[in-house]
């Protein structure tokens, strides 16, 4: 998933404020430098809407005023035909400079408040969705109906398509409107003859030109300057506006003032974002109202690097917008996500530099609420009132924007190549025994758990069980993929926690030791130190297992779709790597997937495959060679009396919905010391498309869990097979089952029924395990489980590890821990 996110329109630079004249304009076909159509919106009267009347509302970008008693503004439909003609509406009057002039147009049966009070009035029925709406300099029908004929017409002098009009200007139309919104340019009216790009959709917010925003000496204080200057002295005329921050923020999850403008909205910076793809600053009021539910910053959206520092006493007209983060394939109505209020394509004037800023809201054991999220049902929080003593989530809300300290903050989930790191706001909340914070049942986010990013692109390379000496201060934003985080504008001294790599404890020669390890997509194309770290990881932290079970093997061409399946060079590569970091050589088993059908990073056809100590266990074949082992089933029967497989290795039941687009699981008779073992290796489905747990809709719904419930079941009824045959029978069920110990997915694993009330066939290991160290990964500081080994009962005395190497340290060679057990068939 990209981290970036696409840039909002540039801030076009501000007209200086000149004398008040009557000046005539002449039609350009060139970016208007004086009056544009500033806003349409078709939808008045209609169904759903609460403006009464359609409008079209100019704005004058010049440091002079404009005579438009000689002008009209003129609709054509989307898709014009031969009788179609221009409808036009005659202006009177003059617009002054910076200022706004709104034009009235028909009225529905529908809405409930009228426009502010006209500057012109026509008759005009625009479309809701899509039309052509142009100013011209002139009151005589337009004529022409392609975009290219309006362009060479010198009367018109701006216009705008959009929807699916197919007179537009520029590459694309403006977005299509509705009857709730309309589509306008940003704060500065900015025009660069590119509907698609000047052009965004939102709440209709008509101004006229009585309106105080568009005064000629709000218009001077607006023009003082377009962009934030450290030194800069504020005109005589740049005084505050009426909106206050927290009037932005509300006591709503979305901006009351969403989609409108608002006018030199005072405050004090507090922290600078100047590299990356969000570019811009906060700002603070230093005098707060009383209500805890609103918040006083508010991030200024800037695209390019601000030039304000902090500590500089600014004004800020700028456009409120509720930012929704998309990942591919979402919407602003389907993300999960949660949106960041801010004020975009700014206008601001500095007004004194080197301020005090206001005091950080220290972070603590009792400041944040011991619940991250509330149990809505499912519901979106959204619809529900910020009530900061409910939830994490609630509080990081009521306070968006602000200035926050964390003091002493020990690290939770260590750094990632982005410089993302985790730290807990509760030093004593679920503390494992190696410093992280520990997932104990669904939808238990700790609430302490809290990421941090330095906002100067620095990363600490910090561990789990570092801490933060000090102070680390910043603002609260919220991240790309989803959940509130501080940005840093400085971070608490690194003191390192110590923590070391997990040696497993070497089974005697009597024992069989089996492992499991996701090694993330390992292909032959990554770096031979990526090779060298794994095979050290066997080697000397696994101890040398008699049996590994390796998820996320890639083909020979990894992600490369080029229909290659094979992965006997990715396999060689990393045997090899094992012999010389002092390992055995260890023989393979695997069965190459169907091109393109288990799932993964599309090409890379990952597969589990095992690799085995021939010298210590050996490998149990049957089956004939000719048989499509990707697609046809093993089965168990009876030999002899005991359980056999018709396939080994084999897959179970492949062609069963359970596994579309999903890895197979492997299953393999070893023999050990003339025993036998059943070993079955899984990588369940990801929990990608579930919902965000730091986001609107709680409690998530993980719609991905039917899926690995479904797989579960087959596997269950696959081990009671074995059993119903011997019920001593050694079974190990290994792998990277991408859900928690406490899923219903592992209850039904463990006893066919997702509420447990079977007799269970397979022990969980992890749960064996002091509740302190049941994990096997760090995802976004929380140390939770997502690999397993479960045993049947006929696996006497087992020995269990869990070999911390990867998941708590920055440097990682995979995001996994792997495991092994240790026991005498």
């Amino acid at each position: 998933m990209s981290r970036s996110r696409a840039l909002l329109a540039a801030t076009a630079a501000a007209a200086s404020v000149c004398a008040l004249a009557l000046v005539p304009t002449s039609a350009s076909a060139t970016v208007s430098g004086d009056v544009v159509v500033n806003e349409v919106y078709g939808g008045g009267g209609n169904s759903g809407a609460t403006l009464t009347n359609d409008f079209i509302e100019l704005h004058n970008n010049s440091s002079t005023a404009v005579d438009l008693s000689t002008w009209s503004v003129q609709y054509i439909s989307a898709a014009p035909g031969a009788t179609t003609t221009w409808q036009v509406t005659a202006l009177t009057g003059s617009i002054a400079p910076g200022g706004s002039y709104l034009v009235q147009e028909a009225a529905g049966t529908a809405g409930t408040q009228a426009l502010p009070t006209p500057d012109a009035t026509g008759a005009i029925n625009m479309s809701g969705t899509n039309g052509t709406v142009a100013l011209v300099n002139s009151q005589t029908a337009l004529t022409c109906k392609t975009a290219a004929d309006c362009a060479a017409d010198t009367t018109v002098h701006d216009l705008v398509g959009y929807g699916t009009a197919v007179v537009h200007e520029g590459t694309a139309d403006a977005p299509a409107a509705s009857n709730t919104t309309s589509v306008s340019r940003d704060a500065n009216s900015t025009d660069t003859d590119q509907n698609g790009t000047d052009f965004s959709a939102g709440t209709p917010s008509p101004v006229n030109s009585g309106s105080a925003s568009a005064s000629p000496s709000a218009s001077a204080s607006a023009s003082a300057s377009a962009s934030a200057s450290a030194s800069a002295s504020a005109s005589p005329t740049a005084t505050a506006g009426t909106v206050r921050i927290h009037d932005i923020q509300g006591t709503t999850w979305i901006s009351p003032l969403n989609g409108q403008t608002v006018s030199n909205v005072p405050g004090i910076v507090t922290g600078v974002r100047a590299s990356g793809s969000t570019k811009g600053f906060w700002i603070q009021d230093p005098n707060p109202d009383s209500n805890p539910a609103t918040s006083e910053g508010v991030f200024v959206y800037t695209g390019s690097a601000p030039t304000v520092a902090v500590g500089d006493s600014v004004l800020v007209s700028a456009k409120v917008s509720d930012y929704y983060t998309l990942a591919s394939g979402t919407t602003t109505a389907n993300t999960s996500n949660l949106s960041v209020t801010e004020l975009s394509a700014p206008t601001v004037i500095t007004l004194s530099t080197g301020n005090a800023l206001p005091a950080a809201i220290v972070l603590g054991p009792d400041t944040v609420p011991s619940t991250y999220a509330p149990d809505l049902g499912g519901g979106n929080i959204e619809s529900t009132p910020i009530t900061p003593t409910r939830s994490a989530l609630d509080y990081y809300e009521s306070i968006e924007g602000m200035r926050v300290e964390v003091d002493d903050a020990r690290v939770v989930g260590p750094s990632d190549s982005y410089g993302e790191q985790y730290v807990t706001t509760k030093p004593t909340e679920k503390v494992t025994y190696r410093g992280g914070t520990e997932l104990t049942a669904e939808n238990a986010t700790p609430s302490g758990r809290l990421e941090v990013v330095a906002d100067n692109g620095t990363n600490p390379e910090v561990s789990v069980g570092d801490t933060f000496t000090g102070a680390t201060i910043g603002t609260i934003d919220y991240s790309t993929y989803g959940g509130y985080l501080i940005a840093a504008t400085s971070l608490g001294t690194v003191k390192s926690g110590g923590i070391a790599p997990v040696a497993a404890k070497a089974g005697s020669a009597k024992d069989l030791s089996i492992a499991t390890y996701n090694v993330e997509n390992l292909a032959p194309q990554n770096a031979d130190s990526k090779f060298a770290a794994l095979a050290q990881g066997v080697v000397t932290n696994l101890a040398k297992p008699d049996i590994i079970a390796l998820e996320e093997i890639q083909d020979n061409t990894g992600a490369t779709d080029d229909g290659t399946v094979a992965a006997d060079q990715t396999i060689a590569k990393l045997t090899t790597a094992i012999v010389a970091a002092g390992g055995p050589q260890y023989s393979y088993r695997s069965i190459d997937p169907v091109n393109d059908q288990d799932g993964g990073q599309p090409g890379g056809n990952i597969r589990v495959v095992y690799l085995f100590n021939a010298d210590r266990v050996s490998f149990v074949d049957t089956g004939a060679a000719s048989v499509n082992r990707s697609t046809t089933g093993t089965q168990v029967y009876k030999l002899h009396g005991e359980p056999a497989l018709t396939l080994s290795p084999g897959r179970v039941d492949p062609s069963s919905y359970a596994w579309t687009s999903s890895r197979k699981p492997l299953v393999g008779e070893f023999s050990f010391k003339g025993k036998p073992v059943f070993v079955i290796a899984n990588h369940f489905d990801a929990k990608l498309g579930d919902q965000n747990a730091d986001g609107r809709y709680q409690y998530p719904q993980q719609t991905s869990a039917l899926q690995r419930t479904a797989q579960a079941q087959i596997l269950h009824d696959f081990v009671q097979q074995i059993l119903a045959i011997d019920k001593k029978s050694d079974v190990v069920v290994l792998g990277d089952l991408n859900d928690y110990q406490f899923s219903p997915s592992l209850t039904q694993l463990r006893t066919g029924t997702g509420d447990g009330t079977g007799k269970s066939i397979l022990t969980d290991l992890i749960s064996t395990l002091p509740v302190n160290e049941q994990y096997t990964y760090d995802y976004e500081g929380i140390s939770e489980v997502l690999d397993h080994i479960l045993v049947t009962s006929g696996v006497s005395k087992p020995v269990y590890q869990v070999v911390h190497v990867n998941s708590e340290f920055a440097n990682q060679t995979s995001d996994h821990d792997p495991q092994e057990v240790q026991f005498k068939p």
